[in-house]
């Protein structure tokens, strides 16, 4: 077993660079009080001595931890990797370190992941789930930390919620597809959390409102291209005179697209396929893939800000922030008559 060594102390840098411990306490909090000369020699010795901050005392003195938790389904999804940048944007230029947690689209995981978080005692909570169980609650009551909820603007908040509505999305998304002469969509849903079911019902409105069939295929895994391909053809199995594809996510829609091609299946002549959230690289495959643009990273920018203002005291603004989604049709719907 290996032997866990003796940090070095504020005493042990203050001996090395021949100053009190109480200076370079200073530095570390606040280095323009140190001069310039000092500065740089206090710097060496930390390096030197490889000196990690024991954030314990300022923790216990102040009962601020200088850290804001920050929870997502999934680390490998481009939606929450822009979301996290938005939040770390301003949440490091404030001196909050973020500390992440995932916890894969499973309520009981969340709850563990909060109850750790809120052990280490940060500030505040950035969650990207709507949909908590009750203990979770009461652990949000009982610390008393700020909380802000995001991806969805739609459903009952703790506190407050940045976010757009997905379901509207959705409705727009499947709109466009029939203006554009697809008639017989299908809805391709992976992981069925709440956001994938409120994707599920604005699609299913737009299909009634035009007197149309809603149709759909679900999985309770996690979206892929490798899934996208598997629907399609579960898809055509089942209804072989399909004309659209309307994935819950990017990856299935590639996966889809990828799926047609393989097939010698024409896109958009045959088959127009969307997307949703406008992923990287829904812009470069070919063609070009509808889909629908998110706020991701502006909804974590906001998210930061808002919860740091309620940290200094300020107002937080309204208790639901609604950000704008933009359709883009891509090139695999068919182009407007």
């Amino acid at each position: 077993m290996t032997e866990r060594k003796k940090r070095p102390t504020l005493q042990d840098v203050a001996d090395r660079v021949g100053v009190t411990k109480m200076t370079v306490s200073r530095y570390l909090k606040k280095p323009e009080q140190v001069s310039a000369p000092l500065r740089a020699r206090i710097q060496q010795a930390l390096d030197a001595l490889g000196y990690i901050p024991n954030k314990v005392p300022d923790i216990l003195s102040s009962s601020r931890s200088q850290a804001i938790g920050l929870l997502v389904p999934s680390l490998t999804n481009q939606v929450f990797a822009e979301l996290i940048r938005g939040v770390e944007s301003v949440t490091e230029p404030a001196g909050y370190q973020t500390m992440l947690a995932h916890y894969g689209y499973s309520p009981q995981a969340e709850e563990a992941r909060i109850a750790t978080l809120l052990g280490y005692s940060v500030d505040g909570l950035i969650l990207s789930e709507s949909v908590h169980t009750e203990r979770v609650r009461r652990m949000i009551e009982t610390a008393g930390v700020p909380v802000v909820e995001v991806m969805d603007s739609v459903s009952p908040a703790i506190e407050q919620a940045i976010g757009f509505d997905n379901e509207a999305a959705s409705f727009a998304m499947t709109e466009r597809m029939i203006e554009r002469g697809h008639r017989r969509i299908v809805y391709f849903a992976a992981r069925m959390d709440a956001r994938t079911r409120l994707k599920i019902h604005g699609y299913e409105r737009a299909m009634r409102a035009h007197g149309l069939e809603p149709r759909s295929l679900r999985t309770e895994r996690a979206s892929s291209f490798t899934r996208g391909a598997l629907l399609l053809g579960q898809a055509l199995e089942r209804w072989p005179e399909l004309d659209g594809v309307f994935c819950t996510n990017d990856d299935l829609a590639i996966g889809a697209l990828f799926e047609c091609q393989r097939r010698g299946i024409a896109v958009p002549d045959r088959i127009g396929i969307a997307g949703f959230h406008g992923h990287d690289i829904a812009a470069v495959v070919v063609p070009r893939l509808a889909t629908v643009i998110t706020p991701r990273e502006e909804m974590g920018r906001r998210a930061a800000d808002s919860l740091l203002r309620r940290l200094r005291g300020e107002p937080a603004g309204p208790p639901v922030v609604t950000l704008p989604f933009r359709i883009d049709e891509g090139g695999s719907l068919r182009p407007a008559s």
